[in-house]
Order: C-alpha cells, then sequence, then structure tokens
C-alpha cells in the first residue's frame, strides 16, 4: 500500500480506504474525489504544503472546495506555537515532493517522509469523518478529524478564505 495507510494501519486508527479511478483530465484532483465517492465536497480535504518566510515548510488540510488564506495559516502557525513566521506562501513542487515522498494531487498528510507542522481547517471538527488523500491519485483514507490532529500533533484553525 502507500506510507500513509501503513501509519494508519500502525497506529490502529479508525480508518477505511476509498478507491477510484483517477481522470488525468480532472481540473481539481479534490472535487473529482468527492465526486466520484459520491461525498460533500466539505467533506472532502486537499493537503497544502507552504513555504514559511523563515524557509520552513508546514502543512494546511482544507476543505477542497476552499482556499487557503496565507495571513490566516501564518497566524495559526504562530499562535499555536507551531513555528514562528508572520508570512507563508505555495512551497514549491519538486521540494513538496522530495519533502513529502509524495506527488502532487497525491500528497498524504500521513506517513510523509519528514513530518512537517500542521494545521487542519477548523471545519474538519463539523464531520465525524473527513477524507485526505491517501498517498496517490485516486486512493482516499476517511477518519475522524481528532484521530488525524492527534497522530500529526496538529491543531485547528480558521485557514480558509471567507
Amino acid at each position: 500500500m502507500t506510507p500513509a495507510i501503513d501509519l494508519a494501519k500502525k497506529r490502529n486508527l479508525d480508518y477505511q480506504v476509498h478507491e477510484y479511478t483517477h481522470d488525468s483530465n480532472a481540473a481539481s484532483f479534490g472535487l473529482e474525489a468527492a465526486e466520484k465517492l459520491g461525498v460533500v465536497v466539505t467533506q472532502v480535504f486537499k493537503t497544502l504544503v507552504v513555504t514559511t518566510d523563515t524557509g520552513v515548510l508546514a502543512v494546511a488540510i482544507l476543505p477542497v472546495d476552499k482556499t487557503l488564506n496565507f495571513k490566516k495559516m501564518a497566524k495559526a502557525l504562530s499562535s499555536n506555537k507551531l513555528l514562528s513566521c508572520k508570512k507563508v506562501q505555495m512551497a514549491d513542487p519538486k521540494q513538496v515532493e522530495r519533502s513529502t515522498g509524495y506527488v502532487l494531487g497525491g500528497v498524504s498528510p500521513l506517513g510523509q517522509r519528514k513530518r512537517l507542522k500542521t494545521v487542519i481547517d477548523s471545519t474538519a471538527q463539523d464531520h465525524a469523518t473527513i477524507y485526505v488523500s491517501g498517498g496517490r491519485r485516486g486512493l482516499e483514507i476517511e477518519l475522524p478529524p481528532a484521530q488525524l490532529a492527534a497522530t500529526l500533533d496538529a491543531c485547528f484553525s480558521d485557514i480558509t478564505d471567507e
């Protein structure tokens, strides 16, 4: 399987694996996942890697239909004492793949080569379970958001645009 599923298994998380046939022409990996799995888009979360103004990478996990607010993300990292920074921006794709071990569109928050400081959008707490990438395109892991946060040592915060 993938490092994400191996970690979920190792940690005895309450998870389910969902597979679908990925369409390489899909405009959005996350929206495609929601559609093909038949779940509401607010329950499917994407994993974005950002770099801080100090050059440190961090992870944002947010609903696939939302946009990451860079100011809110920087504030969440600083106020939760995860990292000290004033600004964040999207990380270079090659750096993301080297650091996580995953290809873009299949970056899972679980089982990354190097665990990065992580913030999960607070709307995840509105759901009993959420879906995150399982480590490759067409593979999703469904699990309780609290278990995801505990596994990643992550915090919940509002990190999306209104």
